[in-house]
């Protein structure tokens, strides 16, 4: 039995992905049954067809983006791209920066998470061999919205995380292997902007890969985006745990495993590492080894400079 998890980032969580990958390989016995790393998922920035959580900053250096994809794969773990934004237009298909990405992955092993159905065509068209994943962004509701949705050619489809713990409904799912449960939505559940959010996150892409080639002075104000729901800014897998949409580790192996459901996502692609490190370890650690690994991995990670900690200072 495998229990796959999809973890976030392909730069930022890089080096944290790489020491998890390493310990779950070395060490396996701190892990709960069948756990192993179903991809990691993201954009390598700043990506014009990113989508989902905004990236901004220069763009990876080519041999960067080869190192990572070559480091991944050689672990067995698929990366996926999350390029999910809903706003592109014919022009934005030649991006040649997404282009190299998708080339320098097209081996069979890697895969691509979908929104716009121009990008979807462009890539099945062109990049053949990578799998394609049906974004959460396009929020497909209920149970009849999903049966179709993976008729559709999809690999992958990642369920809308208001299905989460309806069990009556996602038993009448056809095909349960080829669904993705994001387990850690930061977002309120049934957040009735969640659909503009992500909207608004793929303008300021557009705009945040524009100014990447203009001046200081000609770069284009990303607006600022203002929601009284909660909506994750703040939030880890502890403050989360009283929503309807937080599915817990027992639940994973008591109900879903068994259910046929296989797949499951964390997300945190911008949060910081401590956040993310938290959730690996709620979900995919034993409870009794649970204070062990974050030790071994801050020291891991203090040790290969990802972190830095200083000495306390005497309060004054």
């Amino acid at each position: 039995m495998e229990v796959k998890f999809h973890l976030p980032g392909l730069r930022r969580n890089f080096p944290l992905n790489a020491l998890f990958a390493g310990m779950l390989k070395g060490q396996p016995e701190f892990f709960r049954e069948g756990v192993t790393i179903g991809s990691c998922f993201g954009e390598f920035p700043t990506s014009l067809w990113n989508g989902g959580r905004n990236s901004r900053g220069d763009q990876c250096a080519p041999d960067y983006v080869q190192a990572v994809i070559k480091s991944l794969n050689s672990w067995g773990i698929p990366v996926r791209y999350t390029y999910t934004n809903m706003l592109l237009e014919e022009e934005d298909l030649a991006d040649p920066y997404c282009n190299f990405c998708l080339s320098a992955a097209h081996n069979g092993m890697n895969g691509v998470i979908l929104v716009s159905p121009l990008l979807e065509e462009y890539v099945r068209k062109n990049y053949p061999k990578m799998k394609l994943t049906s974004s959460t962004c396009k929020q497909i509701k209920g149970v009849d919205g999903v049966n179709a949705e993976l008729q559709k050619g999809y690999d992958m489809v990642v369920l809308d995380y208001n299905m989460n713990n309806h069990f009556d409904e996602l038993e009448k799912i056809e095909d349960k292997g080829r669904c993705e449960i994001l387990i850690n939505a930061a977002c309120e559940p049934n957040c009735p902007r969640r659909g503009a959010h992500y909207r608004h996150i793929s303008e300021n892409q557009k705009n945040i890969t524009k100014n990447l080639r203009l001046p200081k002075e000609q770069q284009i104000p990303l607006k600022e985006w203002e929601c009284k729901y909660a909506c994750g800014a703040h939030q880890n897998v502890h403050t989360i745990r009283d929503y309807s949409t937080y599915v817990s580790p027992e639940d994973i192996w008591e109900k879903y495993v068994p259910m046929g459901f296989n797949n499951f996502k964390i997300e945190g692609r911008t949060d910081d590492l401590f956040v993310v490190l938290e959730a690996y370890c709620h979900y995919m650690v034993k409870p009794e080894y649970q204070g062990q690994v974050r030790i071994m991995m801050l020291r891991n990670m203090e040790d290969k400079n990802i972190i830095q900690v200083m000495n306390p200072q005497p309060f004054r």
